[in-house]
């Protein structure tokens, strides 16, 4: 049926069984074919405030907007109401949300930030625009479906050399063409990785977030910063093109935080060319599909990371997490694993080093994800506020949860400040400087982030109610909130570690002149 403009009181008379119609943000709907599938039941759409009458401050009670957006329910419209137009609309791929504190400053109309160029703006508007058009729909499916990213995605992640992007600037982006020549390698900054790392959060599947970059933001970095130039030449290429992959290998069941109690053991062979390697690991991101292992192995020198190839010896083993099977989190079991000492990552006996200056990077990523994750959350509550009644009110008009959403916009906007201002430091210091300075400042930003995050998710879950734990319909994004986001406390150095390394950092820098 084509398009036609109705009054309202065209409307009305079509409200039975065999001819029930509805309005929608002036949309004219025709539900009688479509009543016997409705998954609430025929009941609901026959009351008396919903047949043949406007049921949009019903249906948005109910249901997101993303449900008006799918093929088979815009066929449902057939027409218009005379001298009304549509109010309602779903941001287009790669738009800025204009809802209040969804975006952090520099992004919102009107602000203004220090550090974000022209450069950088350009550069988030075309991530946004690739993560909305090609890794959502994936991560809806995939993710859903505990499946690894599909080998599509990869590949033009690859192409726009995403993967190289990840690890932030240095020499590894010399000669590579970055975003389709966005930007150049020499320009990219740490701000580029931070929007990067920001975007990826919004496709809304945490387990598949860390399945298509965790793995590599970790496991790559030793080999890149540790590795001979030989395996550099080698390995860097495959990690880049999406061809292999790649992960780190630290934790144990018996040593989590503490490593130097881990008992995967490397033992040289008689004439010294190879490693023996022996134990296992546990909940390593992305180990499932891991082709390398960038692993920590005592050895006779101390503590030493060797990257170990997927060859005879290896097995790995899913491991069931809170998350999504798409995250490859597993259980690793090396038995007398023979690798060339040409694997070898940094000194024989210097792997602490090899490992703690690879941290700093990672917490500033996963603070990086925390911060625009919370925004995530917070947006989705604001709307739902405004838009749920309560009590004959919307829940907007309640001091309660108001001042829930006041806590977690000062949380996630205190968080951004503080990301930014550490990430400028990252600009213009030297990787040493940063390991110096900036340590303790990431520690504790992180152990912050993870903390406000559990309680922006506790919040978010008595703003929704029974929808906060329904893995379904309006609240499914805060129950996946809530049920992954302790990962962020435990990855990278728990909370509580993280703390107090940050105090130790501190009082470590006390002037010994300073007293009271």
């Amino acid at each position: 049926m084509s398009a036609k403009v109705f009054t309202r009181q065209d409307v009305e008379s079509h409200n039975t069984t065999g001819d029930l119609w509805v309005v929608i943000d002036s949309k004219v709907y025709d539900l009688t074919k479509f009543k016997d599938m409705h998954p609430g039941g025929v009941g609901v759409l026959l009351h008396p405030d919903v047949a043949g009458q406007d049921a949009t401050e019903a249906f948005y009670g109910l249901h997101k907007q993303e449900v008006l957006d799918r093929p088979q329910y815009k066929r449902l419209v057939i027409g218009t109401i005379k001298d009304e137009v549509s109010l309602i609309a779903s941001p287009g791929p790669g738009e800025v949300s204009l809802v209040p504190y969804a975006e952090p400053t520099w992004l919102t109309p009107g602000y203004h930030s220090p550090y974000f160029k022209e450069t950088h703006r350009k550069y988030q508007k075309a991530i946004r625009q690739f993560v909305d058009d090609v890794i959502t729909p994936d991560a809806a499916l995939n993710g859903a479906r505990g499946k690894r990213p599909s080998a599509e995605v990869t590949e033009k992640m690859a192409e726009l050399n995403l993967f190289a992007m990840a690890l932030g600037p240095g020499k590894h982006l010399k000669g590579l063409k970055l975003l389709n020549g966005l930007v150049t390698p020499e320009e990219f900054d740490p701000f580029h990785e931070l929007i990067a790392s920001q975007e990826l959060v919004r496709c809304g599947d945490r387990g598949y977030g860390d399945g298509i970059m965790g793995g590599l933001i970790i496991g790559l970095p030793p080999v890149m910063n540790f590795g001979s130039e030989e395996l550099k030449q080698k390995v860097l290429p495959e990690i880049f093109s999406g061809k292999k992959f790649i992960c780190l290998a630290i934790s144990e069941a018996h040593a989590g935080s503490d490593v130097f109690g881990l008992q995967t053991y490397a033992k040289k062979t008689e004439d010294g060319k190879h490693w023996i390697i022996n134990g296992t690991k546990k909940w390593i991101t992305g180990g499932t599909y891991a082709d390398y292992f960038s692993t920590g192995c005592k050895t006779d020198d101390g503590f030493t990371v060797i990257l170990i190839p997927r060859v005879e010896g290896v097995e790995t083993k899913p491991i069931k997490t809170s998350y999504s099977p798409s995250a490859g989190t597993a259980y690793v079991t090396f038995e007398n694993v023979k690798v060339p000492v040409e694997n070898t990552l940094g000194p024989e006996g210097g792997g602490i080093f090899v490992i703690l200056s690879n941290f700093n990077h990672e917490r500033w990523v996963m603070c990086c994800s925390s911060a625009r994750s919370q925004r995530y959350i917070i947006e989705r509550c604001l709307k739902w506020i405004n838009q749920r009644k309560a009590f004959g009110k919307t829940l907007a008009n309640q001091p309660v949860v108001r001042a829930k959403i006041a806590a977690m916009i000062s949380r996630a906007e205190a968080i951004q400040a503080w990301l930014e201002n550490i990430t400028y430091q990252m600009c213009n210091m030297s990787y040493k400087r940063q390991a110096s300075l900036l340590a303790g400042q990431i520690a504790l930003l992180k152990a912050y982030s993870t903390r406000s995050a559990q309680q922006t998710a506790q919040d978010a879950v008595q703003i929704f109610g029974g929808r906060g734990i329904t893995q379904s319909g309006m609240g499914a994004e805060i129950e996946h909130y809530y049920r992954t986001v302790t990962f962020d406390s435990l990855l990278g150095g728990s909370e509580d570690v993280l703390a107090d390394l940050g105090t130790r950092q501190a009082i470590k820098a006390m002037p010994k002149n300073s007293k009271l």
